[in-house]
């Protein structure tokens, strides 16, 4: 009888292609890896590792059962999730994560609705910046996550996976109050080419946006402060340290001496949600996208 939990942890070493990154991916060690490995070539009598340099790599019996594997795994998503859906009730575990201000945004009044509606339901959440949260849902960690786009840069969405959307998030440019454009109606970010940038760690899909929007513009961006979250970017702005670009999703409260100022470019981020095919069925997936859905309806 092969085991399902040594099959996912095959299924995670032909996704990420060596031990470290299946560890990784599966929130455990690299010597549990190695055992179950180890266990797996017992149950089946053959080797499915072999070394290659300093790593390993999966022999051809490796590559075939690892086929098996992620179909195998699948299915067996499949069969929970329809078995969810034929009993037709919220119940159960739903694992969240979003990124740091859609979490600040989104989750206390979506997970709190979901809680009043759904009281069998356990929700439980963490902050992921959006590639992270991809691949939890991809490994299996993770059932939903909320991500985002740029207008002008598109996330790709990898195969298996379906997404709804919750909201298109507008952003304006921060700066100190005596900024010399803190009293105009609208600005364009060709204007910001002596200014300091403070902008998300290196990276960070916020940041390779913010680079590849102002070159795009003929700009080469004068890089002052980095922070991830963008309470702590408002607060270097408020000092008098840079500028940078603020999203309207959990920007309030912004702190005093900050002036936001509309682009005349409209830009905008796309905050969608992510779920795997195989789970499309489960209730609780449903009942989660309408709450994010609710919430975002009510961003302002």
């Amino acid at each position: 009888m092969l085991n399902l939990e040594r099959l996912r942890t095959l299924d995670a070493l032909a996704r990420h292609g060596s031990v470290s990154g299946a560890a990784e991916g599966l929130h455990i060690t690299t010597s549990a890896v190695s055992q179950q490995m180890s266990k797996l070539e017992r149950e089946v009598g053959q080797q499915l590792l072999a070394k290659n340099g300093r790593g390993v790599r999966l022999t051809d019996a490796g590559r075939l059962l690892a086929e098996h594997a992620s179909r195998i795994l699948s299915q067996v998503e499949l069969a929970q999730s329809d078995l969810e859906a034929q009993r037709g009730k919220v119940v159960g575990e739903l694992r969240l994560a979003a990124f740091p201000t859609a979490a600040r945004g989104l989750f206390p009044s979506a997970l709190s609705a979901l809680r009043a509606a759904h009281p069998a339901l356990r929700v439980r959440s963490c902050e992921l910046e959006p590639e992270g949260g991809i691949a939890g849902v991809i490994r299996g960690d993770l059932d939903l996550a909320v991500v985002l786009d740029w207008y002008n840069k598109p996330m790709a969405l990898p195969e298996g996976l379906v997404k709804a959307h919750i909201l298109d998030d507008p952003a304006d440019v921060a700066m100190p109050a005596g900024h010399r454009f803190a009293d105009r109606d609208e600005v364009d970010l060709a204007e910001f080419a002596e200014d300091e940038w403070i902008t998300w760690g290196e990276g960070e899909f916020c940041h390779e946006w913010l680079m590849f929007t102002l070159r795009s513009k003929g700009i080469e961006p004068l890089l002052g402060h980095r922070a991830p979250e963008t309470h702590t970017q408002l607060a270097l702005v408020a000092a008098g340290l840079g500028v940078c670009i603020v999203p309207l999703l959990g920007r309030h409260p912004t702190p005093a001496g900050v002036v936001t100022v509309p682009l005349q470019q409209r830009v905008r981020r796309h905050v969608y949600v992510v779920w795997r095919a195989d789970a499309d069925r489960r209730p609780s997936i449903r009942a989660a996208v309408r709450a994010l859905r609710d919430a975002g309806e009510n961003v302002s």
